[in-house]
């Protein structure tokens, strides 16, 4: 099973921890780290936009990835957000393992 990591940015602390916490609750996540404050420049509705995000790194697997965009749409307050998945081509054994199963459906 493919491990992949999920990158989205949110708006501020809280919204970062209700979402890291929503996702590994629900073993849609092994982890979500998060990173923060940053800045991001970026355009929006024709306009250069500046604001403070915080990152959130989520590891899961490839095939949790549609359930991960969906919660992570679900929960979030930008009206597009990013949601990127970047698979990990290598890794140790033991995390990559660690990251699968803890990333598995209720009951899985």
């Amino acid at each position: 099973m493919g491990v992949v990591q999920v990158v989205t940015t949110v708006g501020g602390r809280e919204e970062a921890d209700r979402l890291a916490g929503v996702l590994v609750g629900e073993r849609l996540a092994a982890c979500v780290q998060v990173v923060g404050p940053i800045w991001s420049t970026y355009w929006w509705q024709g306009e250069v936009e500046t604001a403070e995000e915080w990152l959130c790194v989520v590891k899961t697997t490839e095939a949790r990835y549609a359930a991960v965009e969906a919660r992570v749409k679900a929960l979030h307050s930008y009206d597009v957000p990013e949601i990127t998945a970047t698979p990990v081509v290598a890794g140790s054994a033991e995390y990559l393992g660690w990251v699968a199963a803890e990333a598995r459906p209720v009951g899985g």
